[in-house]
């Protein structure tokens, strides 16, 4: 049988094989477009009542965003309606998110806008997470990110 998904075909491939090329990372927002979505973001949070918003400078500790919010809320609704105004405020910026930029849990919404991350939890799960201690100030810079 021939080999139908791309694992499948991977494993068939052998060892030597070519990887397959991965989809090249979007160009890096303007430092300015960078900051009025932060800025636009948080508001859209402080406006819904969101606690302890965090915002982080993640450059060169991580390779896959820039900036990363962090938040909480304290019920499912409010989660739910912080992503969707959240959602609102950067496409009034002229952002607009793909349909898999959401991706939504029962204690958790993680937003991807690229350089920008935002994640929404309920307090419980923040905690557990702690993803201020990983991308904070006093985390490590990342392999081959150029330093901070």
């Amino acid at each position: 049988a021939a080999p139908v998904t791309p694992r499948q075909r991977q494993v068939a491939a052998g060892p030597d094989a070519e990887p397959k090329a991965r989809r090249p990372r979007r160009p890096k927002v303007e430092p300015a477009r960078l900051d009025a979505l932060v800025a636009a973001a948080r508001q859209s949070l402080e406006d819904d009542k969101a606690e302890d918003v965090l915002v982080l400078d993640v450059t060169g500790r991580a390779s896959f965003t820039d900036r990363m919010i962090i938040a909480t809320g304290l019920a499912d609704r409010q989660i739910q309606a912080m992503a969707q105004h959240l959602e609102e405020a950067l496409e009034k910026l002229g952002l607009k998110l793909s349909r898999n930029a959401i991706q939504a849990s029962p204690d958790w919404v993680l937003i991807d806008a690229g350089d920008l991350v935002v994640h929404l939890f309920k307090p419980e799960a923040r905690a557990m997470y702690a993803l201020e201690r990983m991308w904070g100030p006093d985390s490590p810079v990342g392999e081959g990110s150029g330093g901070a």
